[in-house]
């Protein structure tokens, strides 16, 4: 894949700490910043959901650090913000699924934990948070396309405590002036992604059985429709907001492709990129889904700079590639 830049800025005097930087997200965060040479990548992940080999290549970088800690023990958060300019928080509990069967663990992880980080970046003095929101904020409303302000009632536990990470955050920046901003993603891929967890994405799932020949699992009818996006596209969104130049109040942006396809749509593109003739079992929808999904990303576009610049195709076609080497 060529080799994209969403930064004009040195990053050599900067530091950063990556929460979550063994998880999918994090580890390719965690790999832009320092290709680009940035001073110092600090990770803390307690390994829950994260993996030491999507970072196993970075441990003899000079300019990395790994510390395995829990976000909901706030001695670790401060020690891990300490002397670090900007933080990209990406540790939580995903899942709606998971959340509905254990909604107490998602709640320590999503909210605890993230209140444990926003005191962490008050008291280190860290210039700005940037977090993982969602898109699960927008809960029953039916609206499309998505926009910041207009929100439903959450439909999960998991889209409780993004919510709530919104609104700490707000406080937070109007009490006691800490900079952060929240990007809902929608719909992550790519590589790096576990396939094998209880609750993997349907994208890696669909990618697993297109290369194995083995039918494809389908939650209700396949005709539900999402913002898929590829994992380039939210790390440009993560560079740019955390290098902003001017201080904001606390703002959420939509980080999405602002197109939307089907599952079956989908699976029928992932046959015909992995050359396969797999075919398809449809089960029963899960509770806590939405049917459609669709971000207006106007808002992150004309005040970030923000630009997807890969399509669900492209990015397939670059995770069916990665999920192939590593075969």
């Amino acid at each position: 894949m060529q080799e994209i830049v969403y930064h004009s800025q040195d990053l050599s005097n900067k530091s950063f700490l990556i929460t979550g930087g063994a998880g999918f997200i994090g580890s390719n965060l965690v790999s832009y910043l320092l290709r680009h040479g940035a001073g110092k990548v600090r990770v803390l992940d307690n390994l829950s959901t994260g993996f030491l080999k999507n970072i196993g290549q970075f441990m003899k970088h000079p300019a990395f650090e790994f510390t395995e800690g829990d976000i909901r023990d706030l001695e670790t958060c401060k020690r891990s913000c300490r002397g670090i300019d900007y933080v990209a928080h990406q540790a939580a509990l995903g899942s709606v699924p998971r959340s509905i069967q254990d909604p107490v663990s998602t709640n320590q992880v999503n909210i605890d934990g993230f209140l444990n980080m926003l005191m962490a970046v008050k008291e280190e003095g860290v210039k700005r948070m940037v977090y993982a929101a969602s898109s699960s904020t927008y809960g029953d409303s039916t609206a499309l396309p998505k926009r910041e302000d207009q929100t439903g009632n959450p439909l999960s536990p998991y889209a409780v405590t993004k919510l709530v990470n919104e609104l700490y955050a707000d406080v937070f920046h109007k009490t006691y002036q800490t900079d952060s901003i929240g990007l809902r993603y929608f719909n992550v891929f790519g590589p790096n992604q576990d396939p094998g967890g209880a609750y993997a994405a349907v994208i890696p799932l669909f990618i697993q059985s297109a290369l194995s020949g083995t039918p494809a699992m389908i939650n209700g009818d396949g005709s539900q429709t999402r913002d898929f996006t590829f994992i380039e596209n939210v790390i440009q969104a993560n560079v740019k907001a955390m290098l902003f130049p001017d201080a904001l109040p606390h703002s959420v942006y939509n980080v999405a492709c602002a197109e939307r396809i089907s599952l079956n749509n989908l699976w029928t593109m992932i046959k015909e990129l992995s050359h396969t003739d797999s075919g398809q079992i449809f089960r029963a929808s899960r509770a806590g889904d939405i049917h459609d999904s669709l971000a207006d990303i106007s808002r992150i576009k004309s005040e970030l700079g923000y630009e997807p610049i890969f399509s669900v195709r492209e990015g397939l076609k670059l995770t069916l590639q990665w999920t192939k080497n590593k075969l």
